[in-house]
């Protein structure tokens, strides 16, 4: 760095307001990006602003901890945004009532489907109990996911980045799936995403209709309730017969 930028950045790095303006900046650019590129699931915004912000901070050499500290008023925000989307979902009632029945058995076998098969998958590749742990709620929102992993014995750290990349393959590649599957229904097309890509796949999802979104977001609450309930005792009688 020349002298007189690096005296800034030093400056810089030590305000508490730092992670957030290169929060802001990062998504702003790639939400730039993304209309640029006529919103195509490959240039997902949360995609390009997570690797624009991992390079600045280790280009930089700033520790994730000084980043956080000006960053956690974004980070405090996930509750009232996640809280707010029940007001899109009011809207859908009448639909929601008539689905009522074939949801929650999408949402039984959707949830269990996603933690199991990456629990086992990660065993048949010879994975320590401790990362199939971190592993096993990545289809969960992170606040959830990290809190679930903590209370199991694993890694929340990993399973943040799990979950982040979960959401991001499931943003880019859910349009291009449903084509495949010659599914249109937007409701059932919503629940899908929410339900395996969490918050970032909810996103995208209110991009498509507010029916969308609506029902994305009933998935990844719904998701994340049964899946801290029924993990905890899962998993460990899972590790039980493997240790046999």
């Amino acid at each position: 760095m020349n002298p007189h930028i690096d005296e800034l950045w030093v400056y810089l790095s030590t305000t508490p307001l730092l992670g957030l303006t290169l929060t802001l900046a990062a998504y702003q650019c790639a939400w730039w990006l993304y209309r640029r590129a006529h919103f195509h699931p490959m240039a997902n915004p949360v995609m390009i602003a997570v690797t624009v912000l991992v390079g600045v901070l280790t280009l930089t050499g700033t520790d994730y901890q000084t980043y956080f500290d000006g960053a956690q008023f974004v980070h405090f925000l996930l509750g009232p945004a996640t809280v707010a989307l029940a007001i899109p979902l009011y809207a859908q009632l009448p639909r929601l009532r008539t689905m009522a029945m074939p949801l929650l058995g999408a949402l039984a076998a959707g949830s269990l489907t996603a933690a199991l098969s990456a629990y086992a998958i990660g065993a048949a590749l010879g994975a320590s109990t401790q990362s199939l742990l971190s592993l096993a709620p990545k289809s969960v929102t992170t606040p959830i996911a990290m809190g679930i992993t903590e209370s199991l014995g694993g890694l929340p750290s990993l399973t943040a980045v799990l979950v982040i990349l979960t959401g991001i393959l499931g943003a880019v590649g859910a349009r291009g799936l449903y084509g495949l599957l010659r599914i249109e229904d937007h409701a059932v097309r919503g629940f899908a995403t929410g339900l395996a890509a969490h918050g970032i796949g909810t996103a995208r999802a209110f991009q498509v209709s507010e029916q969308c979104g609506a029902f994305a977001a009933l998935a990844m609450g719904l998701n994340g309730l049964i899946t801290a309930l029924s993990l905890p005792w899962i998993l460990p009688w899972l590790n039980h017969l493997l240790a046999r």
